[in-house]
């Protein structure tokens, strides 16, 4: 097994495990579960996959289901000793960013695409089974909004490139390159950091007031209806 290979099923497990905690946070039932766990984990890859024109790596090797059945199985039976859903979902979901930036950065490589594309290609598999998870489980995509993410992973990326033009060894650009993503995913959320607000003030109060609206009117539980 070379290293992409085994860089893709760590990155496999580590969302796997955020699609669950998300999906248990939201009280999903079990089938519910393995969904969010199944695309967190290969949503990202699979469209990286079809826009390269490459075999998709999960339908060509089935380990990666029984890998994510699982992950989705041990983590619902030791979610007991993950006392922290949100500190869990953090490392899980870092993790996860950081080895899949890589592997799409090298899958890139390997089909001859440009830097910039191999950057966008990383970006895309660390961040997109994150959008679909978020999405399927009612909630914006955190690439989207609030926290530095898809920047962290470029960061990574530009790393990557900048030392492939020195003499460093291919696991010493990784590790270097993984760190700078985590570094400064840590870094963001730790200082509160956030790209810049291009709304004013007005905007999200008004927001805000039509949330509150929008939830006080369609709110409402069908069991308390006179036909139930």
């Amino acid at each position: 097994m070379n290293i992409i290979a085994a860089l893709d099923i760590v990155g496999t497990v580590a969302f796997a495990v955020s699609g669950v905690l998300t999906a248990m946070n939201k009280r999903l039932d079990p089938f519910g579960i393995f969904i969010i766990a199944f695309v967190a984990a290969v949503g990202g890859g699979t469209l990286r996959d079809i826009l390269i024109k490459a075999p998709i790596t999960w339908m060509e090797d089935l380990i990666y289901i029984h890998l994510i059945m699982g992950t989705t199985i041990v983590t619902v039976i030791f979610r007991n000793k993950l006392n922290y859903f949100r500190r869990s979902l953090l490392l899980s979901d870092t993790l996860g960013m950081v080895v899949f930036t890589l592997v799409g950065l090298e899958k890139g490589l390997d089909a001859g695409y440009s830097p910039i594309i191999c950057i966008t290609l990383g970006t895309m598999t660390a961040c997109f089974g994150g959008v679909i998870r978020d999405t399927l489980s009612n909630k914006i995509p955190i690439i989207f909004h609030k926290e530095i993410y898809a920047t962290a992973c470029i960061l990574g990326g530009i790393t990557y490139f900048v030392m492939t033009q020195f003499d460093f060894s291919n696991g010493i650009i990784l590790i270097v390159s993984g760190s700078v993503i985590i570094v400064v995913r840590l870094l963001a959320i730790y200082f509160n950091f956030s790209l810049p607000n291009v709304y004013s003030k007005e905007e999200i109060e008004d927001n805000q007031k039509y949330s509150l609206f929008k939830h006080s009117c369609f709110d409402v539980n069908i069991r308390n209806w006179p036909i139930f």
